[in-house]
Parts: C-alpha cells; sequence; structure tokens
C-alpha cells in the first residue's frame, strides 16, 4: 500500500515569505526560514505551516493540547512552530534544523507527562503533526494504516465507521496522539487479550536523520523493533503507521463497581491482586483508587476517606460475566445490574469517561476533558502487596488534596510475549502495572513543589513493594525523576538509570539501533536513547558489541 498523505494538499507550502520574516526573528530562524525556502521550488502564501513568536496563532498552538498545565507558563518556547502538511515539509524541517543547529520537538498529541514533544533546553523548533490525520481502513484485509497525528479516538471512530465487530487494543484516552502511544508501547483494556498497541503494528513509515523516508523493509527489522516501544522520538519523526485490526463481539459488557475503605476496599483490592491476571483473556477489571470528601468538592462525602473503583471490560454478554465473577472474585459483589452491555466503540466513549448515551462523534474532539495540574510515576509489581502496605498507601492518600493511583492488570497475552519481542519488555512475572497521579489546582510560588514531594515520598514508601533489580517504569509515564540526558552533543552514561527502568534487558539493543541510525544523536531529548560513545565503551559491566 502506498503511504498515506492528507487528502488535498499540495506539496510546496511555506506560510509568508522570507520578506515578513526576515527583520522579526533571530539569526537561527532567519537561517532556518532561508534553508526552508531553498529546499522547494516554490511556494505560496495562501496556507501557512510557520509560525513564529509573533504570529497570531502561535501561543494557542503551542497551549493548545498541552495536556499537563504544570507547563503552561514555561519559558522553554521554540523558536518556530511547523505545521507541515506534506512529509517533504517535514524531511525539510530536519535537514534544515540539523545545518542551522536548532533542535527537534515533534509533537503528536501533547501528552507527553513532562512536556519533552514541546519543551527543550536548547533552541529548538517544534513539527507538530496536527495536519497529519489521516485513517485508511481496510476491512477486508482487517488492517488500517493511521498517521502519527490522528488521536486514539479518531482511530477508534474511524474503524466503527467500517465495522462493528472490528477493534484495536489501544489507550483509554481518546486525544492522546497515535504516534507518541504507538511508539512508546501503548496499551488499554484489551491488553490482556491482543497485548500492546505496539505489537499489533506491522508496518510503518518513518523520516530519518537524512531526510529519507523508509518503510518496514527499508528501515530494516531493528528500527522497525526499535519504534515499537522505544520512543520513535529517538530515531526519526514517524509519518504513519499500518496496524492489525482486532475481532471484537458485537456485544460487550461494561462495570463501575466502588468500595470505600468502610466498605471493604482493602481487602478487595488484596484479593484483586491475586486473580486480576489470572482471569480469562476476554476481562479486564482494573482499579482506579483515589481520595474523596473531606476538602475534595469532587464528592458529596464528607468524611475523607479512599474509594477503590473497579472499572471492567468484557468481551461478552453480562450474563456470561456474572456467572464468572461469580466464580472467581465473589468477594467483589458483582450483580446484573452493575453490568451496561454495549457495542465495543461505545465502551470507549464510556471508558474515557463521558456520559452514558453521548454520540460517537465525542471521540473526535481533541479537546481534554481532564487537562490538570499534575505529576505522574509508575512501577510494576511482581508479588502482591499485603494489607498493611495498602493502608500505608491510604494513610498518605488522607494527607493529600488529590490523588490517584491506577492498577492495570496483566497476564494473559502479556504473559506469552517475550520481554525481547519488543522494547517494552514489562511481560510475564508482572501482576499489573501502578499509575501514581497526584493533581492541584493553579501552579502558584510553592504549589507545585508541595504536592510533587508528597508523590515523591509516595513513591519512596513503595520502593519495598514492587519490581527489583531494576525498579521498573513505563516509558508512556515519562518521569524525569528517574534521570535525563545532559546534553545533546553527549551520550549520557547516566541514561543507563533511566534506560534500564524503561527498558530493561533491551535498552542495549536501543541504544546499538540509535548508534546506527542517527550517531550524531540529533534527534535528542532529556530521556532520549543515546548513541554510544567512548564513555559508554569504558563503563564497566556494561559492554557493547
Amino acid at each position: 500500500m502506498k503511504h498515506i498523505t492528507v487528502v488535498g494538499c499540495v506539496v510546496l507550502l511555506l506560510s509568508v515569505s522570507w520578506a515578513v520574516y526576515s527583520a522579526a526573528v533571530p539569526v537561527h530562524e532567519e537561517e532556518f526560514i532561508q534553508c526552508l525556502s531553498n529546499e522547494f521550488n516554490a511556494y505560496t502564501k495562501s496556507l501557512e505551516i510557520i509560525f513564529t513568536p509573533e504570529s497570531s496563532l502561535y501561543s494557542h498552538l503551542l497551549e493548545s493540547s498541552k495536556d499537563n498545565m504544570r507547563w503552561i507558563n514555561s519559558t522553554s518556547r521554540p523558536a518556530l512552530i511547523l505545521t507541515p502538511m506534506h512529509e517533504s515539509e517535514i524531511r525539510a524541517a530536519i535537514l534544515c534544523s540539523k545545518r542551522v543547529g536548532l533542535q527537534v520537538r515533534v509533537r503528536s498529541g501533547g501528552h507527553d507527562y513532562e512536556g519533552l514533544s514541546y519543551l527543550c533546553k536548547t533552541p529548538f523548533i517544534i513539527i507538530d503533526l496536527l495536519n497529519f490525520r489521516a485513517i485508511e481502513v481496510d476491512i477486508e484485509d482487517e488492517t488500517a494504516w493511521v498517521q502519527s497525528g490522528a488521536t486514539i479516538g479518531e482511530l477508534y471512530y474511524a474503524i466503527a465507521q467500517e465495522s462493528k465487530v472490528h477493534a484495536f487494543p489501544a489507550g483509554l484516552c481518546p486525544t492522546v496522539g497515535i504516534g507518541g502511544h504507538l511508539s512508546g508501547g501503548g496499551f488499554g483494556t484489551m491488553l490482556r487479550k491482543y497485548g500492546l498497541a505496539a505489537d499489533n503494528v506491522i508496518d510503518a513509515y518513518l523520516v530519518d536523520v537524512t531526510g529519507r523516508i523508509l518503510d518496514r523493509q527499508g528501515m530494516g527489522e531493528d528500527l522497525f523493533w526499535a519504534i515499537r516501544g522505544g520512543g520513535g522520538a529517538s530515531f526519526g519523526i514517524i509519518l504513519s503507521w499500518k496496524i492489525k485490526l482486532v475481532r471484537v463481539p458485537p456485544t460487550v459488557t461494561v462495570f463501575n463497581v466502588p468500595r470505600t475503605l468502610e466498605q471493604g476496599a482493602t481487602k478487595l483490592v488484596h484479593r484483586w491482586q491475586y486473580i486480576s491476571h489470572k482471569l480469562p483473556q476476554d476481562i479486564f477489571i482494573r482499579i482506579v483508587i483515589q481520595n474523596v470528601g473531606g476538602d475534595n468538592n469532587h464528592h458529596a462525602t464528607q468524611k475523607k476517606t479512599v474509594l477503590a473503583t473497579f472499572n471492567s471490560l468484557f468481551l461478552g454478554d453480562k450474563d456470561r460475566l456474572v456467572s464468572l465473577m461469580d466464580e472467581s472474585f465473589p468477594e467483589l459483589g458483582v450483580e446484573a445490574s452493575d453490568c451496561l452491555e454495549m457495542s465495543w466503540v461505545d465502551s470507549t466513549v464510556y471508558f474515557a469517561g463521558f456520559a452514558r448515551g453521548s454520540p460517537l462523534e465525542v471521540l473526535l474532539d481533541k479537546t481534554e476533558l481532564y487537562k490538570a495540574y499534575f505529576k505522574a510515576k509508575s512501577d510494576f509489581v511482581t508479588e502482591p502487596i499485603p494489607e498493611d502496605g495498602l493502608t500505608g498507601i491510604w494513610e498518605r492518600f488522607l494527607k493529600e488534596e488529590l490523588v490517584f493511583v491506577i492498577m492495570d492488570p496483566y497476564g494473559g497475552r502479556m504473559d506469552a510475549i517475550l520481554e525481547s519481542q519488543l522494547p517494552f519488555p514489562h511481560r510475564k512475572g508482572n501482576l499489573y502495572n501502578i499509575q501514581y497521579i497526584v493533581k492541584w489546582e493553579g501552579n502558584g510560588v510553592g504549589s507545585a513543589a508541595t504536592h510533587i514531594d508528597w508523590i515523591n515520598k509516595l513513591y519512596k514508601y513503595m520502593e519495598k513493594y514492587v519490581s527489583k533489580f531494576p525498579r521498573a517504569a513505563y516509558l508512556n509515564y515519562r518521569d524525569l525523576d528517574l534521570g535525563t540526558n545532559k546534553h545533546p552533543n553527549t551520550s549520557d552514561e547516566e541514561a543507563s538509570v533511566w534506560g534500564l527502568k524503561y527498558f530493561k534487558a533491551n535498552f542495549k539493543r536501543l541504544v546499538q539501533v540509535k548508534s546506527r541510525v542517527d550517531p550524531h544523536n540529533f534527534f535528542w531529548n532529556e530521556q532520549s536513547i543515546p548513541s554510544i560513545s567512548s564513555t559508554w565503551k569504558r563503563r564497566k559491566n556494561y559492554h557493547f558489541s
């Protein structure tokens, strides 16, 4: 299948003439824009793709897709924002950025927890893929091509327009960009049945550091392996992905069963740890745990407590689900009245938090429902946490304003895939993943620091209860506290600290791929895969062949 481009777009586009910019931008940007104009035979003023700080839409473009409000007032601002309409413009942007010494940040959705898709410590540009959102679904072949700037919600909607019994096993938040989601691994309610989103990618198109546009055959199996879970921004700019669709029944069933501490939440969460990863692959039951009541006005509860909500998708009807729950998890007390039957695509609307009965078109809305100031961290659990360990978590919850822990069960298909199959290594042996989130209102002086200190203390408390050697983390829940690369022109050996947490033994292979395809480390960020340097080669106990 030929590579997808946005329908109706033209190849040679620049926003306004060179004369308009020449007096308004610094030397780097002047050189960059002049270089871009030289890359094309002609350009037009009718369609804008370049926005400087003086452009009326610059601030809107910069801020609109920032998921974490913590970075709204950041002083790290790009020299230019590009919104390319065609792959040739992306190629030109890479070549010109290299030529004039500008870093590149690529944004597909803006959900990077630490803002690395739109922040940089050195002069940089943003290539925003908001116009790369084409989706082509081939039901006969049970595949789809989706461009990196499309959202998960747009993909789900497009599939549903073609079939009621096909789906894709990606995440729960519809505003997340496909590019970042797939390149970090990506999981959602069907991971126990079909694995990660990245496990179901079968081809891709990528622009490499030299400007070449490569498909799977052209890039080779090593690079194709690396971009499916190793963080695509380390290796190039991924234009589009070919994905394998999966089969779902016409009717699926969901439930939300909330339990407070007073209703036995501690024992239920403790029991869940022993069974959730062993359930049939068609059942996914995650737990969303939060503090409610007291000064938290999101709930009417007067007394502050902890609420654990058992949130489930079952690929089947409710009678079968209730029967299975009675057999495997009777303690939860799931009844038919707790369950809702619907189509699979309607379940994506449900899990996204929209009101029941909302039209499918809400999946197309790029406005994030839950934008907030927040800090997040992650862990993997290999042994059940004892009840007193859970009680220690609740005690800390009751001292903070608004916090969440989300526990996503593994097992099933995830146990059958080797750790080395993709860069994402967190497979057999993991009972579940934990995401910790603390949210707050406003970003006043001292406000963020107080809440970040709280989550750091919780993370320290959890150390004895989670995976070890390394204490693992999930790349798509980015956490710069794990370590950073110091400078784009160096191969920082400190990367081995966070690299091993995200990728375990796969980190070595990722470094080797990076060193071959981007030896001068052009595609750099604070947690990008580094290239091999003499410092790395001298490291004891860490050898590269």
